[in-house]
């Protein structure tokens, strides 16, 4: 079997678009993967157009492995969040086809099934009025939709600093949020790489009482000491990992022992395989796996694989039941949250969904625009969106 080309479909929406791309072949397998780029969309589409030519068509998609060494390191120079994202859709879509055409599958062909379910957390549901009423509202509604576990960044546009003023109302969300959702759900504060090494201290002694499962990205990814600071200074556990792109660059993070649940995205770092690897080093340094999942319905097929047979995977990320629902509609087989807050893991050959082009066409790529600093961000609906 032999790859024969690619072809690449934007679902667009005003704050995200999501990149599917489908891996053709000799013998009438596709193939589906997805990514999710924030303002780097043509850029993708740019650099697998090239690599199509360069590295995909002709190659055997078995052979998983040889194909993302060919595209990471065959152009020389360093792979970035692009091309690593580029590779991730290629490399899904490969592990879908190995699955359809041997019948079983992703999560069979990568060790055999650990998890029979997996626990969902819910993002996206805070586009409402800033306010602790609005927020109590929503969060008893994700609760009441079945979920277990939410999560939420209540900082408005705070960033380094966060005054007292500030500090107090963001809390008071928190508390409304906890209220709201009982002791026994997961609240996870997103911090979105906002606050120097101090103020996230501060921040987490004052959260510290609603018990919040982790803080998220404290301060921004690109000084690990930094994170191991506040690390250092407060109990609750940290994740982190989201834009950090190579496995490789997960070493100092362990070394420093600054997070206690990784969340590397598959659509950015290279795919089910290289989490996969990377899990089973956060193994050995006992931390738990938790995707970042901003995603449409293949990422989430293609994240609950690689949970299916990783023992340290702790939960996941969804945003489709409250932001962009109608967009579930593009891909058949769509992964779905129980009643339980859980996805229960699908036996179908390969990722288990297929992209339906129609459906797809319905929804065409937009100038989206997604500034977390912008007053008012967590609607998800940009200045001039309709």
């Amino acid at each position: 079997m032999r790859i024969t080309g690619i072809s690449t479909h934007v679902v667009g929406t005003p704050w995200r678009n999501l990149t599917y791309v489908l891996v053709h072949t000799d013998e009438g397998l596709t193939g589906v993967g997805e990514t999710r780029m924030l303002g780097h969309t043509d850029a993708l589409l740019g650099y697998l157009h090239e690599a199509e030519a360069n590295h995909i068509a002709g190659s055997d998609p078995f052979a998983v492995e040889d194909l993302v060494r060919r595209m990471k390191y065959g152009d020389y120079g360093r792979a970035g969040e692009i091309v690593m994202s580029g590779i991730a859709v290629i490399e899904m879509a490969c592990w879908d086809i190995k699955g359809k055409a041997l019948g079983v599958p992703v999560w069979q062909l990568l060790g055999g099934k650990v998890n029979e379910k997996v626990k969902a957390y819910a993002n996206g549901w805070y586009t409402t009025e800033r306010t602790p009423e609005a927020y109590h509202k929503a969060a008893a509604a994700v609760v009441e939709r079945g979920y277990r576990a939410l999560k939420i960044d209540p900082f408005g546009t705070g960033h380094f600093e966060l005054d007292h003023a500030a500090t107090a109302y963001s809390v008071s969300l928190i508390e409304a949020v906890r209220d709201a959702i009982g002791p026994e759900t997961e609240l996870l504060v997103e911090m979105h790489g906002r606050f120097s090494p101090a103020t996230a201290i501060r921040v987490a002694k004052d959260l510290a009482p609603f018990k919040p499962s982790w803080i998220e990205e404290p301060v921004p990814p690109e000084n690990l000491k930094a994170l191991a600071k506040v690390a250092a200074h407060t109990d609750l556990p940290i994740a982190t990992g989201e834009r950090i792109h190579d496995r490789y660059e997960f070493r100092e993070l362990f070394e420093l022992q600054a997070a206690d649940i990784i969340q590397p995205d598959l659509g950015h770092i290279g795919g089910i395989n290289e989490v996969r690897k990377l899990a089973a080093t956060a193994e050995t340094h006992y931390v738990l796996v938790a995707p970042h999942n901003v995603g449409g319905s293949v990422l989430t097929a293609a994240s609950l694989q690689l949970a299916g047979c990783t023992p340290n995977f702790k939960i996941l990320e969804h945003f489709n039941d409250f932001a962009d629902s109608e967009i579930k509609k593009v891909v058949k087989g769509a992964p779905v949250v129980g009643e339980d807050g859980c996805f229960t893991l699908s036996d179908a050959p390969g990722l288990g969904v297929e992209l339906d082009v129609d459906a797809a066409a319905e929804f065409p790529q937009q100038q989206a625009r997604f500034d977390l600093w912008a007053e008012g961000w967590e609607r998800r609906k940009p200045k001039g969106a309709k």
